[in-house]
């Protein structure tokens, strides 16, 4: 029973990993990289939107994500009895 408990907690790790670090992708990679010059034609503050995402966005994005999969992780550890209370 307990292998069982901890498998899906894996998995569910798993999937929160999965789904953030996709966002993670697409706002660095596809917005910073591949869709450059599509969101150039956009201006955020004074400045390009494909050069803020490659510059800033994504490292904001990045902080962001991170206190989101400490949020997820807390309500998941409490969730399957892993917390530390």
């Amino acid at each position: 029973m307990a292998d069982k408990k901890a498998k899906e907690y894996w998995s569910k790790n798993l999937r929160y990993l999965t789904i953030l670090l996709s966002i993670w992708f697409l706002v660095s990679y596809v917005c910073g990289i591949l869709l450059v010059d599509q969101l150039n034609n956009i201006r955020l503050g004074g400045f390009k939107l494909g050069f803020w995402f490659a510059q800033q966005g994504s490292i904001y994005v990045f902080v962001v994500l991170i206190f989101v999969y400490v949020n997820w992780m807390n309500k998941l550890d409490k969730e399957y009895g892993y917390d530390e209370e």
